[in-house]
């Protein structure tokens, strides 16, 4: 939509504080983003502890290295401050609760796999012995070879075949805390008969499928329904199995879980309270159990409302630590049983933030250029219509202008299917009809909302602009596409100017889904987001946050554009910005997601070569030309597969 530069005129100035305020970075952000004055968005992994970084620094120093937007930064002190947030909001509940038990958390790696990403999280973790979950063949792999720290667990959750069991049977041979969680009977016939011949105790744990469960996206994720766990008489059987084959002891473990990006406490403590009662009843059976793991469902607030939204939270990480410890602990002590020690699986609240992924802007698809409303002697009777409505439109009559205008657009496209429209009067239709759209809408902004007539509450969808984005939805942000996921959006830079488009981003692959139709609103959703005009010749930068968890991993590559450029941001006070990029991964090249798909490179580069020296011969092109064309197609391979944009 073109702004009208006159109706901002009387408006005050605009400040970084409106951008803020506007963009609501002090809500989603968590304490580790904001504006500085000169308008660039920072980030400050270690909050107050720590300096801030303008995120267009490190994009430029990226960029001097040869990596482009589309950008992932990750900001790894973030990452480990997160860590020690979780772990701490725990050891300070047990110490402030009087808690006779430990907290030993477990990051799930399914929420991103990536070997830096883990790394980091066991290194921050190690003063808290803070472990893995694992919950696949591939992921029991990669954990076993990355996990040191033989006083911290690894939890293996999802369905388990002997591979899997006697990769954990060797993890529990070299001395690591390997527990596995028996999703249904036949899972616990086979670990007894495979720890039985490796001759080593297995460690055992059994989830349980609560009547609890969350609400929203994965609210089936738990419940009686739920995909995994054992009922109550299932739990009885395992446990006779067990005594059959006298490894009573190997009976360490109780679960649950409840489901992802759980927004509202009262679920958690419902939740918590029902497993505890299991754990207090098992152990008064002569079952000494050790552990009681809370699962996954630490939400993040990814619409900064602060409420039980489904993406948002209605709770504090240090609430969340303080209701499952008190839950747990009065169960015990109601029924006398001894405290567990306390694991969750929490790994959308560590990862989510960390990352950000920048993209650039290169151009805006809008309804209509601006051009003069004027009436000419040889305008047609439907232009003239449209410049009356203009001339007459007052703040009283908007319904009836907006209606009148629908009405002749309407009657312009039926004469111009009937053959009695040319085309130029047809194209001064639509141009006008666009202008006086905004006209009507910068009146309705004058009106209080709860009075803006029903036909023109969604004006300003009608009339939003689309800016066009160096990116894919489907490889970088798939939880929006397939689950209507809300992230945070916002340019970058210049968050001194006033945004003055209300506008939507589509990407660059050849779907119409491939937009983000859905933003972040203290009350509700959004349908638009407030932009700046891209001006010629300057890049126009968004950043998209919280993308951490699940988006690195899930992403596919729909019109083959595969994985973009990233670069490992750390801090240092030494450097004279601040931070120092210590890793750059190029994003994938056109050869590598074509070999992806079994396009073998060197087999289609001969492809390539044979028709185009069938060319030559036929003396389409001359030699030397086809050799450069062979070399335009070989370079070509090597490029990345998005835009290069000058």
């Amino acid at each position: 939509m073109e702004a009208h530069p006159e109706e901002f005129e009387q408006q005050p100035e605009w400040t970084v504080e409106d951008s803020a305020s506007l963009y609501m970075t002090d809500r989603w952000g968590g304490g580790y983003f904001d504006v500085n004055a000169n308008g660039d968005l920072t980030v400050a992994p270690l909050q107050e502890k720590g300096t801030s970084i303008p995120i267009i620094d490190a994009l430029r120093q990226a960029q001097a290295l040869n990596l482009d937007a589309p950008l992932l930064i990750r900001f790894q002190d973030l990452l480990r401050h997160r860590v020690e947030a979780l772990n701490s909001a725990f050891n300070n509940a047990i110490t402030e609760i009087g808690y006779r038990g430990t907290y030993r958390g477990v990051f799930p790696i399914k929420v991103n796999q990536l070997r830096e990403v883990v790394e980091e999280i066991l290194d921050a973790g190690k003063p808290f012995n803070y472990g893995l979950e694992v919950g696949s063949k591939p992921e029991i792999f990669a954990g076993l070879a990355v996990h040191t720290d033989n006083d911290s667990l690894i939890v293996c959750n999802g369905y388990k075949d002997t591979t899997f069991i006697r990769m954990a049977m060797i993890g529990r041979k070299i001395g690591k805390k390997v527990i596995l969680i028996a999703e249904k009977l036949s899972e616990v016939r086979a670990i007894v008969k495979i720890a039985a011949e490796m001759n080593v105790e297995p460690w055992i744990g059994m989830r349980v499928r609560l009547l609890s469960k969350g609400a929203g996206k994965w609210a089936t994720s738990g419940g009686e329904h739920a995909k995994f766990g054992l009922s109550t008489a299932e739990i009885l059987e395992a446990i006779e199995i067990l005594r059959e084959a006298k490894m009573e002891s190997a009976f360490k473990l109780l679960h649950f879980h409840i489901g992802s990006q759980i927004p509202d406490i009262a679920t958690i403590k419902r939740a918590v309270r029902e497993a505890a009662m299991y754990y207090a009843k098992l152990h008064k059976s002569g079952h000494p159990l050790e552990y009681l793991d809370v699962g996954g469902g630490l939400a993040i607030d990814y619409d900064g409302s602060r409420s039980s939204f489904h993406s948002s939270m209605n709770y504090t990480i240090e609430e969340y630590a303080n209701d499952i410890v008190y839950n747990i602990m009065d169960v015990c002590d109601d029924e006398k049983v001894p405290h567990p020690h306390i694991i969750s699986e929490s790994g959308r609240a560590i990862v989510a933030h960390h990352s950000v992924l920048v993209v650039q802007a290169f151009g805006a698809i809008e309804k209509t250029p601006l051009e003069p409303l004027t009436s000419r002697a040889s305008e047609h009777k439907l232009i003239r219509e449209i410049v009356e409505i203009d001339a007459t439109l007052t703040g009283e009559n908007l319904t009836e202008a907006w209606h009148d205008l629908e009405q002749i657009k309407e009657q312009a496209q039926t004469m111009f299917e009937l053959g009695l429209l040319e085309l130029e009067v047809k194209a001064r239709v639509e141009s006008l009809f666009w202008q006086i759209a905004e006209r009507i809408q910068d009146l309705v902004r004058t009106i209080d909302p709860e009075e803006v007539p029903e036909d023109l509450k969604n004006l300003n969808i009608e009339l939003a602009d689309q800016h066009i984005c160096n990116f894919s939805v489907f490889q970088s942000l798939l939880d929006h596409w397939a689950l209507g996921q809300l992230f945070p959006m916002m340019p970058i830079h210049r968050l001194n100017e006033r945004p003055m488009l209300e506008s939507t981003l589509v990407d660059i692959t050849c779907d119409s889904d491939g937009k983000v139709s859905k933003y972040i609103d203290l009350k509700d959703v959004r349908e638009t987001l407030p932009l700046h005009e891209i001006k010629p010749g300057e890049p126009y930068y968004l950043g998209i946050f919280l993308t951490g968890a699940y988006q690195d991993i899930m992403g596919d590559i729909h019109n083959l554009f595969g994985r973009v450029n990233e670069v490992h941001v750390f801090l240092d006070e030494d450097e004279e910005s601040g931070f120092y990029i210590e890793e750059e991964i190029p994003g994938n090249t056109i050869g590598e997601v074509l070999a992806m798909t079994q396009y073998d490179p060197r087999d289609i580069e001969k492809r390539m070569k044979s028709q185009i020296d069938a060319a030559i011969k036929a003396d389409r092109v001359k030699p030397n030309e086809g050799m450069r064309l062979l070399q335009d197609y070989e370079r070509g391979l090597r490029e990345q597969t998005y835009l290069v944009l000058d």
